[in-house]
């Protein structure tokens, strides 16, 4: 017999094939294009089909955003019943879905046809938080257990409201409990995990950070009865065999679905004896009752992401991301200075999340904030010491590696396997330099404040958003204890309510910062 796995992952409200910068309806990727290659497949499968949709499914897109912070009354049902017209066999919970507080993501869930899955997300009572830890399939005969993990690293990003009498266990601790029992009680053990892999698939050498946030290689090591893992959260187009295992990870927004076959020999014992796995494009083709039925949504969000907001006397705008983290321009400043009239604090602390950001024009609309500012964060004010900032300087200079003839690049270790580029952070309110000749923990060769050096005693409040000052990015100088006070409203509604306040908003920048590659 063979069984097919069809998975997406990361969706993040990207329902339609659009960046959402303009009205242009032709990106290779979104829901309507992975539900196609699904339907096609599902037709063509020479055996049963389980499709797993793997986390981060509501948050992520202006769309998304729309529903769960602008559309009234609030209905989470909105985006989930496109999640629902695929009819998936199975949802798995992303870090993501707490994005948006705990009350959005039970509506949503609630809304969900599909079974939702998650082990390692507990009650206080020790029961799973969210749905079942684990589903069984009757497959022509063949029992096939589903097991459901989430990454455990979430307490050090989210909001801790969001996340308050929740118990987050390593998901390998989870899987060594689960897994002989699903052995006993099913003949194919499959794994849906909202995580990584933080090795090399080849080699099992670590790479980058090792925390809980991806175990992937970690839970296959040590996990044995493991017949195939379906995984995501990194963004990641991964179609492999890890230590025997077929393994799948299918990008971002839909840019693919992720296709595992399994070989079940039914005789003399039902067994696994042979795997293949492979990720299918969705960037030719769409499904029609998809389409027509999200579209009165889709339209109705670009009507608002056209709203006007406000103006920009001078240059707001970013042509090359990677050189405005080396040299400031307006648009950062700009958001600094959201930042520290929110909080009111004179120190504060932003990033480009991601090479998209294209900083704003002459007439700003809510379309370019939320394309800019692609996360639901809220500002805190955070009481640190000189020591704590200056830490938290030399956690963001690591962003950067030397290249030749006095140039600056970008480690590497921030660009695979997941792009992180909001895990580097710009200061406004303090001079600062960052020398990328410089080694580790050394690479911060100039720190002032008001003409001052800043010494490790000194006290100063500064503004973060909530994932970095609740630690997020393993900025672990920073943690909830330092939060003085959080504004519980987010970044795209501060942005739009400063330019009501001020209509017309002027360029500026000061260049508090340097990046540099000089040798001593």
């Amino acid at each position: 017999m063979k069984l097919t796995l069809l998975t997406t992952s990361d969706i993040h409200g990207y329902l339609y094939p659009t960046d959402y910068r303009t009205k242009q309806l032709t990106a290779p990727f979104g829901l309507v294009r992975a539900a196609a290659v699904i339907e096609a497949q599902r037709k063509a499968a020479p055996g049963p089909v389980l499709t797993i949709e793997t986390g981060d499914f509501l948050q992520g897109s202006p769309l998304a955003y729309y529903i769960a912070r602008q559309k009234q009354p609030v209905a989470p049902e909105n985006l989930t019943q496109a999640y629902n017209e695929i009819n998936y066999d199975v949802q798995i919970l992303g870090n993501h879905e707490f994005n948006f507080g705990r009350p959005y993501l039970q509506q949503a869930l609630a809304s969900l046809t599909q079974p939702v899955l998650c082990a390692n997300i507990l009650t206080t009572a020790g029961k799973p938080a969210f749905g079942s830890a684990y589903k069984l399939f009757d497959c022509a005969g063949v029992t096939v257990a589903v097991l459901g993990l989430t990454t455990a690293h979430i307490p050090f990003w989210e909001t801790p409201r969001h996340i308050q009498g929740l118990n987050f266990q390593s998901i390998v601790t989870t899987a060594k409990q689960y897994v002989p029992k699903l052995r006993q009680l099913a003949d194919v053990v499959v794994v849906a995990y909202h995580g990584g892999f933080e090795a090399d698939l080849k080699t099992g050498q670590p790479v980058g950070i090792v925390n809980d946030e991806n175990e992937g290689y970690r839970l296959l090591r040590e996990v044995p009865g493991i017949d195939a893992l379906v995984t995501g959260h990194q963004h990641r187009s991964l179609a492999s065999h890890v230590l025997g295992v077929p393994i799948v990870q299918p990008g971002y927004r839909g840019s693919a679905v992720g296709k595992i076959q399994l070989t079940v020999a039914t005789k003399p014992l039902v067994s696994v004896t042979a795997s293949t796995a492979t990720l299918l494009p969705t960037a030719k083709v769409s499904e029609p009752r998809l389409v027509t039925k999200m579209w009165p949504l889709q339209q109705e969000a670009e009507r608002w992401l056209d709203q006007p907001l406000g103006q920009v006397k001078g240059d707001m705008q970013i042509k090359n991301p990677n050189q405005a983290r080396i040299v400031e321009t307006a648009y950062v400043e700009f958001i600094q200075r959201v930042q520290m009239t929110a909080v009111g604090a004179d120190i504060s602390a932003t990033a480009l999340f991601n090479n998209e950001s294209t900083g704003f024009g002459a007439q700003v609309t809510m379309r370019q904030v939320v394309t800019n500012y692609v996360y639901p964060n809220t500002v805190a004010l955070v009481a640190v010491s000189g020591a704590i900032l200056r830490a938290a300087l030399e956690k963001s200079a690591l962003f950067f590696a030397p290249l030749g003839k006095n140039r600056v690049g970008i480690n590497a270790k921030f660009l695979h396997p997941k792009k992180q580029y909001y895990n580097y952070d710009m200061y406004e309110g303090i001079d600062y330099t960052i020398n990328v000749a410089r080694p580790k923990g050394q690479r911060i060769t100039r720190l002032e404040y008001h003409g001052r050096k800043v010494l490790p005693t000194d006290q100063f409040k500064i503004a973060l958003n909530g994932y970095r000052a609740g630690g997020g990015g393993n900025f672990t100088m920073f943690n909830p204890s330092l939060i003085e006070h959080e504004v519980q409203r987010e970044m795209p509604e501060l942005i739009a309510d400063y330019f009501k306040a001020h209509p017309v908003v002027t360029a500026s920048v000061n260049h508090n910062f340097d990046v540099i590659n000089q040798s001593d």
